[in-house]
């Protein structure tokens, strides 16, 4: 396609945490340079790409140098402000595009892309004000969740409401700002989905991974997940629609609930990350091209790899303290480690995962 970059082209990377780190690392492999931009004085991705500009993502002056120097621009994570994503696809081509990091970015437009695409999710309302939460509860009952509409993850800018009468304090406690009330799913377990488009429009899906979470972090994630056979090519098939339907390019995580017993809606989509994700570092070694690999693939119009899975895997993430048994991890047998070389290990900071390997029977 015209539009393929060669081996030898610089791909620019918005963000400089683990996930561009791996990025760098994959592009690098496949004859790529990268070119980190970020704030930060030292960031874990800085230490393997072959360029980084420090500067603001307000800073049109220094984006507009950093544009100059890259062929193609992607981004490590999904709160890059929409005015610099905006910016840049003025000036070199940014996957995945504007749109979709739009929709991805706000809980309420996200939803609303799912409704319009009949693609199941939770109960949910618009809440701008308390009298908003208030009806909303009456209307979708409790247990609920009220969510800010932008830039929570991890847990952060949510909680639970019990009670009708929690309301205001759970108000208080996002501070006053434009939220989503979810009703609550009774669901066994969340699995997530990445799947990968290319800008020919070639779309390629891994097999759903079944998380668990300590804390509101990933702690683990299993493949294969617990669920049943055609459920895993349904989950597949949705997210390769939610790709296309956002004409994405690069890798997406797709989450979602499993709720067995219900035969119309099993599967409900919980949200999506416009990003290489955390529960898919997985593929990095129990697959022959990792997430990494498929989305670099993906930017650059590359035809995109096999996503078939060589071994059952249980890959865990390293939170804070927990990258100090680093040996001890290693002394399991068909076990890899994959260390983010941050400064300094504070509790709910993700340092490093591993992924635990069972080989297939053939």
């Amino acid at each position: 396609m015209t539009d393929r970059l060669a081996p030898g082209s610089r791909i620019g990377i918005l963000g400089g945490g683990q996930l561009g780190r791996m990025l760098a690392l994959a592009a690098a492999e496949m004859g790529f340079s990268t070119h980190i931009y970020c704030p930060e004085e030292m960031s874990p991705a800085a230490e393997v790409a072959a360029h980084i500009t420090r500067g603001a993502y307000e800073d049109e002056t220094e984006l507009a140098k950093f544009a100059a120097q890259v062929d193609v621009i992607t981004y490590e994570f999904e709160n890059v402000p929409a005015k610099t994503a905006e910016f840049l696809s003025t000036l070199k081509p940014v996957r995945p595009g504007v749109a979709a990091l739009a929709t991805a970015q706000d809980r309420l437009v996200e939803k609303n892309f799912m409704r319009a695409n009949g693609i199941a999710t939770a109960p949910y309302a618009q809440i701008d004000t308390l009298g908003d939460l208030t009806q909303a509860l009456r209307d979708i009952g409790t247990p609920a969740i009220l969510k800010t509409r932008r830039f929570g993850y991890d847990g952060k800018g949510q909680t639970k409401i019990d009670a009708l009468g929690d309301a205001e304090k759970a108000w208080q406690e996002i501070g006053q700002q434009p939220a989503i009330l979810e009703g609550f799913v009774p669901f066994a377990r969340e699995i997530s989905v990445l799947v990968a488009r290319n800008s020919n429009g070639d779309l390629a899906a891994y097999e759903p991974g079944e998380n668990v979470h300590l804390n509101h972090i990933l702690h683990t994630t299993t493949v294969p997940a617990n669920i049943e056979a055609p459920l895993v090519a349904t989950a597949m098939a949705i997210a390769e629609k939610i790709a296309a339907q956002l004409n994405y390019v690069g890798i997406m995580g797709v989450e979602f609930f499993h709720v067995p017993g219900n035969e119309t809606t099993p599967l409900v989509v919980n949200e999506i990350a416009p990003r290489v994700h955390n529960s898919g570092h997985w593929t990095q070694d129990a697959c022959q091209v990792s997430q990494f690999e498929q989305h670099i693939r993906a930017i650059c119009n590359w035809p995109l790899g096999p996503t078939t899975r060589l071994s059952d895997v249980v890959m865990t993430n390293l939170i804070g303290d927990d990258v100090d048994e680093w040996d001890v991890l290693l002394s399991s047998p068909n076990t890899s480690l994959h260390m983010y070389n941050k400064a300094q290990a504070r509790p709910g900071r993700k340092m490093g995962h591993i992924n635990q390997l069972t080989p297939r029977a053939l």
